[in-house]
């Protein structure tokens, strides 16, 4: 029987595993990508320069075959290095078990492993220098600039789905013909890309297996290993206001602001200035729409879909995510393309405004209370129940990270959990004894 030959928009990241999922079941793939080729040409992804890598995005790179070989090309990070004003550190495991650890990748050369995964199938060719202007969903037609002239190009497409970012002009197509529920919510902060280099002995300079947070307060400093022992540092700052990318400008500006914040940093970042001038400042915002898919033509994914602020490290995950769980809906509808783009959307929707909102969270966690000394409290009563009740009880966290229950499901049950420790506290406002019979009460 032949199969329907699918349109990806987007060669990042979620886009190649897609189509890899879709050439293994027979299906014809054709994506269009506004870049060049990454792998013949230097460039910019524009975007960071390393990921975390967790159990939802490490389960998708499995089933396609992928992750033998990405694995030696990862970093474990057991948990957050904390950087106290003082110059003191700490470390908070992310968990209690061995293999609840995440993994620093690079992303291009994720992406470009993708690529050729997609390619080598026999059944996925990728067009580079593809800009998509717009999608008519009546007639099932895209229309394409060619970045390396004005020429534009007029393609049909039996179906389309969107991986082509935050920015997607597929959802925009989407969004006019179904009238969607649709909000970009700017988080107010943005951010810039930092390094600090290898030693001159060419080794790490701080602690390698470890995501390393400068928290504080309304902005964070944080710091992901390389596997050539330099570390991408990322600063998460206001846009507007006294302290902020409006008023950080000059080199006296940026030293003052990193010495008096970041002190320990600086001695680590001998092009500080000269990077925070030169290197972008990036917008962070998070993407909430519904539905995600228009009849049985066309079908966003990963930040298509739900861009989310980076702060749980979940955006690729949750792409990949979307990926595997599209793969199982096409195994279980049989080629009923209604069926799937329905059952996905329904199903995905509320996973993806979960998790955008719990990296919300997440960032409140990181920048601040971290250090907070009720925080403390707290994360040591989860871990106190955890090991009480290791079937019952799992620190939304480590739910997000460890596991791969959805995420709506997760933001459920973190709701519950806190309730449940803001009892304990009750009972014991030290939070050193924990009413066992009490717990078991409220637990599922």
């Amino acid at each position: 029987m032949n199969k329907e030959k699918f349109t990806l928009i987007g060669a990042g990241l979620a886009g190649p595993l897609m189509a890899t999922y879709l050439a293994k079941k027979g299906y014809f793939v054709e994506i269009y990508e506004q870049r060049p080729d990454m792998r013949k040409e230097s460039i910019s992804a524009g975007r960071s320069i390393n990921l975390a890598l967790s159990i939802r995005g490490i389960h998708a790179l499995e089933e396609v075959g992928l992750y033998k070989k990405i694995k030696p090309q990862t970093i474990p990070m057991k948990g957050r290095m904390i950087h106290d004003l003082d110059g003191k550190t700490h470390l908070q495991p992310y968990g209690q078990k061995d293999d609840e650890t995440i993994f620093s990748v690079s992303r291009g050369k994720l992406n470009m492993d993708l690529m050729t995964l997609a390619e080598k199938t026999g059944n996925v060719s990728i067009r580079f220098n593809h800009q998509l202007l717009s999608a008519d969903l009546d007639q099932n037609e895209l229309i394409f600039q060619l970045s390396d002239s004005s020429e534009e190009i007029k393609l049909s497409f039996s179906k389309v789905i969107g991986c082509d970012g935050s920015a997607s002009i597929l959802r925009k197509a989407i969004v006019k013909k179904t009238n969607a529920d649709y909000v970009i919510k700017p988080l107010g902060h943005g951010y810039k890309e930092l390094t600090i280099p290898p030693s001159k002995h060419e080794k790490f300079q701080i602690e390698p297996n470890a995501l390393h947070i400068w928290p504080r307060g309304k902005y964070m400093l944080i710091a992901l290993p390389n596997t050539d022992f330099s570390f991408t540092c990322t600063l998460f700052f206001p846009m507007t206001g006294e302290n902020s990318f409006e008023t950080v400008i000059t080199e006296k500006d940026i030293l003052n602001l990193f010495q008096s914040q970041f002190p320990d940093a600086v001695k680590l970042m001998p092009t500080l200035a000269e990077d925070f001038q030169s290197n972008p400042t990036g917008d962070l915002a998070s993407v909430y729409c519904e539905p995600w898919h228009f009849e049985n033509k066309a079908l966003l994914i990963g930040d298509a879909a739900h861009a989310v602020v980076p702060f749980f490290g979940q955006g690729m995950n949750a792409s990949f995510q979307d990926c595997s769980v599209l793969n199982q809906l096409i195994g279980q509808h049989a080629d009923d393309w209604t069926a799937i783009f329905n059952d996905f959307s329904t199903t995905q929707v509320e996973n993806g405004h979960a998790i955008a909102d719990m990296a919300i969270e997440n960032y409140l966690e990181m920048r601040d209370h971290v250090n907070n000394p009720d925080y403390k409290k707290r994360r040591n009563i989860e871990l106190k129940l955890e090991r009480m009740f290791p079937d019952r009880f799992i620190p939304r966290y480590s739910m997000v990270s460890f596991h791969q229950m959805p995420y709506s499901e997760v933001y459920e049950k973190g709701n519950q959990q806190y309730k449940l420790i803001d009892e304990v506290l009750k009972a014991d406002p030290a939070g050193t004894f924990i009413d066992k019979a009490l717990v078991e009460k409220m637990l599922p």
